[in-house]
C-alpha cells in the first residue's frame, strides 16, 4: 500500500509537470520570438506552399507577380515594411525575392520536391545570419523585454504602479512614454535614476528623464546605448548671415541641432574651469562675425587671451578695467540715443539692418570686471535692463555666477538665455541657470567633457544634453580673416552719441574717449606712444586721433616725442 502511495504520488507529480514544460516552452519561444523568426517564416513558407500546391496550383503566376511588385516597392519606397535605410531595403527586397520565390516553387512542384526543401534550409541560415546580427532588430528586442519587464523593475525601485505608454528605437538608442500611479511624480523618478539604470542592465549615465509638459504624471524616459557626444562635433562654419536668425550651437543627444536666437536676448554662459566657456564663445562669434548687421564689441581683462584672435571682427575690444568702464558707458550712450531716437519716431524695436546694426557686448569672465572695474557694473546692468528694445544686448561669461561675482542680482536676472557647461558643486547648477533647476533634471554636475552643456529659455525649456561645435585655432584665423573687412560700423546716430555727449572734467568740456586719450597721453613712457597704440586704448578711428593730437600740440598739452610717437608735454 505504501509502495502504491508512492507511484502514485510520482505519476501525480509527472502529471503536474506536463503544463509547467508546455508552458515553460511557450515562454521561451516568446521571449525569443524575435531570434527564431527566420525558422518561424520558413515554417510558414513550408505550409503555405503545401496549401497553394494542393488547393490552389493555379496561383503560381499570381505569387511570382505579387513577389515581383513587393521587392520592387520594397526596394524603392521601402513599403509594406516602412524602411528607411538602403542597405535594410536591399536585404528586405532580396528576403523577398527569396521566399516569394521559393513559394511559387513550392505551389507548383509541391514543398517536399527536390532540392526545395535543401533550398528553404540553406536561405533560412543565409537570410538568418544579418537579421541575427542586426544592430536595430537587436535593440528593438531589448526595448520590448524592457518594457516587458518594466513593472517588476518598478515595484523594486519604488515606482509601483506606472507603466509604458509607448517605446521608440532610434539612432542612439530608445525613448520611451510612461504614465505614473496617482501620487508619483516626475521629481520621484529623477531621484532613482541610478536605480532605473541598474534595473534595465544600463551603463552609469545612459538614462535621461524629461517631465511630460502636458501631463504632470508622465514622463519621457530616453536610454542611450553609446553616448553620442563621445567625440568632439567639428564646427562647419557660420550658419546664419543675420543677427535676425537663430544660430546654430550644437546638437543635442537625439542629433536634432540646436538652434538659439541672440537678438534682443541677453546670455549668460556659466561652466567650471577648461568646461568649454571658451568654446562656445567662439562658436557664437563665429557666427555673429559672418552677420553684417551686428556691430561687435569685447572685454576680456585676462589681456585679450580669450577675445583678441577675434580682433579683426571686433570694433572694439576692451583689455583693461578702465577700457572695460569707457566700453561699458558707451553703450549706455548708444542705448539711450537709440532710445531716445525711437521715441520721438513711435518707434518700439530697433530693427537690424547694415546700415543700422544691433550692437553686442560680450564679456569674458565677467566677476573679472566686477572685481577690476567695479564703476562698469552700473553701466552693465543698465544694458540689461534696458538693450533689448534698442538691440543693445549683453553676452556674459562667468565661471560661477553667485550675486557677488554678478555684481548684484539685477544682472542675473535679466539674462533670458543660459547656457550651463559642467560645473563643480551641484548648487551651483541653480546659480547658472535660475532655483530649482537641479531638482527638475539639469544635472550639469554630471556632465563629463567639455562643450557638453544644458542650454534654458528661447524655447529650451527641458533639460537635454547638448554638445556645441568644436572651434579649431584655424577656423578662428580663417573666419576673422574672411569677414575682417566687411564689418559694419555703428549707424551714424550711435556714432553721434559717443563722440556728441560730452562730460566736465577739471572746468572743460571733453567727451569719454578724449578723457582715455589725455590719460594715456599722460601715462605714456618717454618715447612715446604710437597712433595705433592710441587707436587701441580709445576704441576711435585714425582720422579722430590726428585731429585731437593737431589740437592738443596747438594748445601746448602734447608733444611728439619721435616720428609717429606722442606724450603729453612737459609743463601739462
Amino acid at each position: 500500500m505504501r509502495a502504491f502511495s508512492r507511484r502514485h504520488r510520482r505519476q501525480l507529480l509527472l502529471l503536474d509537470e506536463r503544463p509547467s514544460l508546455l508552458l515553460a516552452l511557450g515562454r521561451f519561444l516568446f521571449r525569443y520570438r524575435s531570434e527564431l523568426a527566420p525558422f518561424a517564416t520558413a515554417t510558414a513558407l513550408f505550409i503555405g506552399g503545401a496549401v497553394f500546391h494542393s488547393q490552389e496550383p493555379d496561383a503560381v503566376p499570381w505569387l511570382l507577380a505579387a513577389t515581383v511588385g513587393i521587392a520592387a516597392l520594397t526596394l524603392t519606397r521601402g513599403f509594406p515594411w516602412n524602411i528607411d535605410r538602403t542597405e535594410e531595403r536591399v536585404y528586405a527586397a532580396l528576403g523577398t525575392l527569396i521566399a516569394g520565390g521559393w513559394l511559387t516553387a513550392a505551389a507548383a512542384l509541391g514543398p517536399s520536391h527536390e532540392p526545395l526543401p535543401l533550398l528553404l534550409l540553406a536561405a533560412t541560415i543565409a537570410l538568418a545570419v544579418p537579421w541575427w546580427t542586426h544592430r536595430r532588430r537587436r535593440a528593438r528586442v531589448r526595448v520590448d523585454r524592457a518594457i516587458q519587464a518594466w513593472p517588476d523593475i518598478a515595484e523594486n525601485i519604488g515606482l509601483a504602479g506606472s507603466r509604458v505608454m509607448s517605446a521608440v528605437v532610434d539612432i542612439w538608442g530608445w525613448r520611451a512614454r510612461f504614465h505614473l500611479a496617482n501620487g508619483q511624480s516626475v521629481a520621484d523618478v529623477l531621484s532613482r535614476v541610478p536605480a532605473i539604470e541598474s534595473g534595465l542592465g544600463t551603463r552609469p549615465g545612459a538614462v535621461r528623464i524629461e517631465p511630460d509638459p502636458a501631463h504632470a504624471g508622465r514622463f519621457m524616459m530616453r536610454v542611450l546605448a553609446a553616448d553620442p557626444h563621445a567625440g568632439a562635433i567639428p564646427w562647419r562654419g557660420p550658419s546664419v548671415q543675420s543677427v535676425n536668425s537663430p544660430i546654430e550651437l550644437g546638437v543635442f543627444e537625439d542629433a536634432a541641432t540646436i538652434r538659439v536666437s541672440l537678438l534682443r536676448k541677453h546670455i549668460l554662459i556659466g561652466g567650471t574651469t577648461d568646461a568649454g566657456k571658451s568654446g562656445v564663445l567662439n562658436v557664437v562669434l563665429g557666427n555673429l562675425a559672418a552677420c553684417p548687421d551686428v556691430v561687435l564689441w569685447g572685454i576680456d581683462l585676462k589681456g585679450g587671451m580669450e577675445l583678441r584672435p577675434w580682433a579683426s571682427c571686433l570694433a572694439r575690444l576692451a583689455t583693461t578695467p578702465a577700457e572695460a568702464a569707457v566700453l561699458l558707458r558707451d553703450g549706455v550712450r548708444v542705448l539711450d540715443a537709440r532710445a531716445e531716437a525711437m521715441s520721438r519716431a513711435g518707434a518700439r524695436l530697433w530693427e537690424p539692418t547694415p546700415k543700422a546694426p544691433a550692437l553686442i557686448i560680450v564679456v569674458d569672465e565677467y566677476a573679472e570686471l566686477v572685481e577690476q572695474a567695479p564703476g562698469a557694473v552700473e553701466s552693465a546692468e543698465s544694458i540689461a535692463r534696458r538693450g533689448r528694445a534698442v538691440a543693445t544686448t549683453l553676452l556674459a561669461a562667468n565661471q560661477r555666477p553667485t550675486q557677488k561675482s554678478m555684481g548684484g542680482g539685477a544682472l542675473r536676472s535679466q539674462m533670458s538665455v543660459r547656457i550651463c557647461l559642467r560645473v563643480r558643486e551641484r548648487r551651483d547648477v541653480d546659480l547658472i541657470l535660475d532655483r530649482g533647476m537641479l531638482s527638475a533634471g539639469w544635472h550639469a554636475h554630471t556632465l563629463d567633457a567639455p562643450g557638453k552643456f544644458y542650454i534654458l529659455g528661447d524655447g529650451h525649456t527641458q533639460p537635454r544634453r547638448a554638445r556645441g561645435y568644436l572651434v579649431t585655432d584655424d577656423d578662428v584665423q580663417t573666419t576673422s580673416a574672411r569677414y575682417a573687412e566687411s564689418r559694419p560700423c555703428l549707424d551714424g546716430l550711435s556714432e553721434g552719441a559717443l563722440v556728441g555727449l560730452d562730460d566736465v572734467v577739471e572746468g572743460e568740456v571733453v567727451t569719454e574717449p578724449e578723457i582715455t586719450l589725455q590719460m594715456a597721453l599722460r601715462d605714456a613712457p618717454s618715447d612715446g606712444l604710437s597712433v595705433p597704440e592710441l587707436m587701441h586704448f580709445t576704441g576711435m578711428r585714425r582720422t579722430w586721433i590726428y585731429d585731437r593730437l593737431q589740437q592738443y600740440v596747438q594748445d601746448g598739452r602734447a608733444a611728439q616725442v619721435a616720428r609717429g610717437r606722442w606724450r603729453s608735454s612737459a609743463d601739462d
